[in-house]
């Protein structure tokens, strides 16, 4: 059961550094304090890279409003040999973990 945002909701914006470059990103909250969507900006407008980067926030927002735990996601993206994130979502996923920490 997908819980539904309301129209004016919580929302944090913040700075990442992944493969040498800056992205931001913002992250709605449900009324209870935990993640509900994710947005990111940081690749060219218009590349494949930012409609990646998109599509991809759009399926973990979604899976966000299904009831996927935050660790769940953050454990389902591939992760390079050194632990660190080998997409910009899984870093952005990784940084939603703190975001729930400041919940509990």
């Amino acid at each position: 059961m997908r819980r539904v945002l309301p129209q004016r909701r919580h929302c944090e914006t913040e700075t990442i550094r992944w493969a040498d470059k800056l992205w931001e990103f913002s992250v709605g909250f449900f009324p209870d304090g935990s993640p509900a969507e994710i947005f990111v900006n940081g690749a060219k407008v218009g590349s494949e890279r930012e409609a990646l980067a998109r599509d991809a926030c759009v399926a973990v927002s979604i899976a966000l409003q299904h009831g996927t735990p935050v660790d769940v996601l953050a454990r389902a993206m591939l992760a390079e040999s050194d632990g660190e994130p080998s997409s910009i979502i899984g870093a952005i996923v990784k940084h939603l973990k703190n975001f729930v920490q400041k919940v509990d």
